[in-house]
């Protein structure tokens, strides 16, 4: 109970602190953002551009913002995504010794929180090349699967590259996977690092982590060691000394007031996760109708104290913070239903852990009426007696959404109930179950209905891209046979083109005519071009990962050119992520129009 305590008075003063920070009396307004947190980057949705790779060591770092709204951490705007500042050198903070034998000390030459993928995933890449480009990712990306892919690769442990000190680079990914909306992942990367090894942007990142999973324990380790010059920190020890009882707490919090250190809704927010601590009596009211936007720390101290944020302020931040919504467990079910939907979509959160969601409101008392009716058919969708039934009862899951991300979401919450009906010719439902069905990577399950689809649809379409068994070239006329319906018929020929011709299904002679014919300049070149296929070349996944994100920057997937889809796809079979290749592709398919 104590070390639970103790985590969300953390997670309070953690907000507190650098709330405190731009409040101190001054004569006008101080940044109350750490360095290098207010640079912006290109909005998710903003019209496509040819993507080049950031020079090695070139910077990043916009003039800073200075504001009166006091915050922690800056959330990522819908229109922007702060980056932390490069750290000028690389010494660890001053941090209590703790006593640990040698051999149980992690090295900071390999950093990471999983083994899913091989340590050497940058190869012999700069690490301030890798760095920039980190920075220059606009996330969430518009492909789930890609998205899954990056993931996996940041949070695993990796060698680190040379020119950039470990925990550095640790804080460059884990700022990337919250950008991402990866909550969990960023906080177990930056975890991997032991706490006398901290650097300065390790802190930075470290505190956001704490606050994006409504963490304030998480902050207690740094704590103490975190130094005077920074308030939010400051206001974690109070934190922190408040949870565990301990006397000093109360003299902390005082000298917080007396410098005015937070106030208003922050400071409030700060006092109620004080007000968890042992023999507190405080009792204290949220005033939520002065404040026009959400920050790092109103997200994580209001959801780690169980208040609840009014819904307009979530307009206020980008989507990352829906999948940090959706990913909190102190959030009640029925609040994390639609967060978790967009999250699926986003690839933050699985078929199977959607379907844990939606089983247990099912059987949650007081389940609103529509989270009812949709736990209901997505059981019948499962259970249904006879395959019509469970079929008719995806139609109405499908149904239901009114917006692109939310249909592809729903085809995610289907995806293995899809694969349960057995094969019919003649399904007029047969597009959508193959489509879903390969939002959970059941490619071998979807390729029973080869043979069964109409020719030239979708379904068609999506199965000759994942067929995980193709070896023989396609003939050219295979393109032509593509019959897409819609207003984005062109573009999805286009698209279906490019993937296949990425995935070496065709011949150099029927890709070039092909490629006049639709208009896909495949084998033009820039600096994008030649850095994927260089890092392709030399076997850098992790390279190859991060130079695909940049790629693919578009706030949908018509927006993302032709030709870079034909190279991510190329250059993800020739590092061996073959499946994520034919994935990326069939989720092209199913995603334009």
């Amino acid at each position: 109970m104590a070390t639970s305590r103790a985590r969300r008075a953390l997670l309070a003063g953690a907000t507190a602190l650098a709330i405190a920070a731009a409040a101190v009396a001054q004569d006008r307004p101080e940044s109350l953002l750490p360095p290098g947190f207010s640079d912006p980057s290109p909005a998710s949705g903003a019209a496509p551009r040819t993507p080049v790779p950031v020079a090695t060591g070139a910077s990043t770092t916009g003039p800073s913002t200075t504001g009166a709204v006091p915050m922690v951490q800056p959330l990522p705007t819908p229109a922007s995504s702060p980056s932390p500042s490069p750290t000028a050198s690389p010494s660890p903070l001053p941090t209590p010794r703790y006593e640990m034998p040698a051999f149980a000390r992690r090295s900071l030459t390999r950093v990471g929180a999983s083994d899913a993928f091989a340590g050497d995933a940058f190869g012999a890449a700069d690490g301030r090349y890798l760095e920039a480009l980190m920075r220059r990712l606009s996330a969430p990306l518009p492909s789930r699967w890609l998205s899954i892919a990056l993931r996996r690769m940041l949070v695993a442990r990796v060698d680190t590259p040379a020119g950039v000190d470990g925990a550095d680079f640790a804080a460059e990914r884990a700022w990337l996977l919250l950008r991402m909306g990866e909550a969990s992942g960023a906080r177990a990367v930056v975890q991997a690092v032991d706490t006398d090894r901290v650097t300065p942007k390790l802190r930075q990142v470290w505190m956001q982590a704490a606050l994006a999973t409504a963490d304030p324990a998480g902050l207690c380790p740094l704590a103490d060691g975190a130094g005077n010059s920074e308030r939010g920190w400051i206001v974690a020890r109070a934190m922190c000394a408040g949870l565990t009882g301990n006397a000093k707490a109360q003299p902390l919090i005082a000298d917080v007031r007396r410098r005015r250190v937070a106030s208003g809704v922050d400071l409030q927010l700060a006092q109620k996760v004080m007000g968890a601590g042992l023999n507190s009596r405080q009792a204290i009211t949220i005033e939520w109708a002065p404040v026009t936007e959400l920050s790092a720390w109103r997200f994580g101290l209001a959801t780690a104290t169980g208040v609840a944020i009014p819904a307009e302020l979530y307009a206020t931040v980008g989507p990352q913070v829906v999948a940090w919504r959706a990913l909190a467990p102190a959030v009640p079910l029925a609040e994390r239903a639609a967060p978790a939907e967009a999250a699926a979509a986003m690839g933050v959160i699985s078929n199977a852990a959607l379907v844990d969601l939606y089983s247990a409101l099912a059987d949650a008392d007081e389940t609103p009426a529509a989270q009812a009716r949709t736990a209901n058919a997505l059981r019948d969708a499962y259970a249904a007696s006879d395959a019509g039934a469970r079929a008719d009862a995806m139609q109405r899951l499908w149904d239901e959404a009114e917006t692109p991300a939310a249909r592809y979401a729903r085809l995610v919450l289907t995806a293995r109930a899809a694969a349960r009906l057995p094969v019919t010719d003649g399904n007029a439902r047969a597009d959508r179950l193959v489509a879903s069905m390969l939002t959970a990577g059941l490619d071998r399950t979807a390729m029973r209905w080869s043979g069964h689809v109409k020719e030239g649809g979708d379904g068609w379409a999506m199965l000759l891209l994942a067929d995980p068994d193709a070896i023989a070239r396609l003939p050219g006329g295979i393109v032509g046979s593509y019959a897409p319906e819609g207003p984005l018929a062109e573009r999805k020929r286009q698209l279906f083109f490019a993937a296949l011709a990425g995935l070496g299904r065709l011949s150099s002679s029927d890709m070039e005519e092909r490629a006049s014919a639709l208009d896909v300049r495949i084998g033009a070149e820039n600096s994008w071009t030649r850095a994927i296929d260089r890092a392709a070349r030399e076997r850098q996944a992790g390279t190859v990962l991060l130079l695909s994100a940049v790629g693919m920057q578009s706030g949908r997937w018509s927006g993302i050119p032709p030709a870079a889809l034909y190279r991510v796809v190329s250059s993800l079979r020739a590092v061996g992520l073959d499946g994520e290749a034919r994935m990326i592709a069939a989720e092209a398919i199913a995603r334009v129009g």
